[in-house]
């Protein structure tokens, strides 16, 4: 494993360039999105204001929920739980990256699953890249041991392991990638069928429902998919039990998988769109 790089006098951890990767990579997934969507016309730089903000409140968010879960090592050591280069919560930073994007949708005045339905796509694709720095850095993100032959060790990781495990940051990458592609293809059906009930309306403006799936659908498919992928991918990660046998990941992925749900069947039940 490789958890820095070392350049000249410069040492650049690699969790945290794959982590800027993934931003990148994001914001020109989210940019196309804003713009299939008619969402970013008199506002070119609506992207980079949607992947700044959130992203920064999603590693905050992210390395907080990592720090609260376990309260008593925070309280012995504050300043190492807060500042180490590795410990951070999925579902701490959706939840921070959801509500940074909630406040800037409020503010831009932008109809906010309109912007949730664009994200989904982006924070799929992003999530899973930023999962390369934990296999890079190898910061005890990866799973239970295997004899299967792609297992690996991760001996000069952040947090080493000699024996062979389940390379679950591969898998995740995976999946993501896979969710990101379920979801663009969501969104075109979306915006397909919208220009399809309204052609006076042409492809000036951002569609405010759908035929086949109304607005947040996506999103909420987003919910679904990203909940139900780290609550299976769990089963075989490190991380302690608790709550019926159940890491705090799988309980969060399980609210987040019925949130979804609820909200799906709300809109495809529901004559005009939420808001």
């Amino acid at each position: 494993m490789i958890p820095f790089l070392h350049i000249g006098p410069l040492t650049i951890p690699t969790f945290g360039l794959m982590v800027a990767t993934a931003m990148l990579s994001a914001y020109y997934l989210l940019r196309a999105d804003l713009a299939r969507r008619g969402l970013s016309q008199n506002d070119p730089t609506l992207a980079e204001t949607f992947i700044a903000f959130p992203c920064l409140a999603g590693i905050v968010g992210a390395k907080l929920y990592h720090v609260l879960e376990t309260p008593a090592d925070l309280f012995a050591d504050p300043f190492g739980e807060l500042f180490s280069q590795f410990g951070f919560a999925w579902f701490g930073g959706m939840i921070a990256g959801v509500v940074a994007f909630i406040l800037i949708a409020r503010s831009r005045k932008i109809p906010l699953l309109d912007i949730l339905d664009a994200g989904s796509a982006a924070a799929a694709l992003g999530y899973g890249i930023g999962r390369i720095g934990c296999f890079l850095s190898g910061d005890g993100d990866y799973g239970t041991p295997t004899f299967l032959p792609w297992g690996m060790s991760f001996p000069n990781g952040l947090v080493p392991t000699t024996q062979r495990v389940h390379p679950t940051p591969i898998y995740e990458l995976i999946v993501s990638c896979a969710i990101a592609w379920i979801l663009w293809s969501l969104g075109r059906r979306q915006i397909a069928a919208w220009r399809a009930s309204h052609p006076e309306m042409g492809q000036s403006k951002a569609p405010p429902s759908a035929e086949i799936l109304p607005r947040g659908a996506v999103f909420a498919a987003y919910l679904v998919l990203t909940g139900l992928a780290r609550f299976l991918v769990e089963f075989i990660r490190i991380n302690p039990r608790g709550f019926l046998g159940l890491s705090n990941a799988q309980q969060v992925s399980a609210l987040s998988v019925i949130a979804g749900m609820v909200l799906w069947v709300r809109l495809r039940a529901s004559a005009t769109p939420l808001s």
